[in-house]
């Protein structure tokens, strides 16, 4: 079985999320549980399909964070990966400071 290449790390990071379908505006609240500078995955009983476009936003403390995404790839009943493919500026910074703190927290997967 062929190891699975990352581009950056993935860290463990628990923070609410809402996945919104960007054709249909179909809305899933959900949960992060890992994060990465190109992406996350999110734990959920039904995901979208692999490939469906989605606007993912994250709610962690005071902080917020969106981006357009593609779901890369689904397992049923337990959630799905997405890319980011479309990040601003200001979300950016968010997302390198909970990176940030979650490589300080010391809580790199070792997978």
């Amino acid at each position: 079985m062929k190891r699975e290449q990352r581009r950056t790390p993935r860290y463990t990071f628990i923070a609410s999320a809402e996945l919104i379908e960007q054709k249909t505006d179909a809305r899933i609240a959900t949960r992060v549980s890992e994060l990465s500078l190109y992406g996350c995955y999110l734990d959920m009983m039904n995901p979208f399909p692999q490939d469906t476009l989605v606007l993912v936003k994250i709610f962690a403390g005071e902080d917020f964070f969106h981006a357009k995404a593609k779901i890369i790839y689904v397992q049923p009943n337990l959630g799905c990966g997405l890319s980011f493919f479309e990040v601003e500026p200001q979300p950016l910074a968010v997302l390198g400071r909970w990176l940030d703190t979650a490589k300080n927290d010391g809580q790199k997967r070792s997978d």
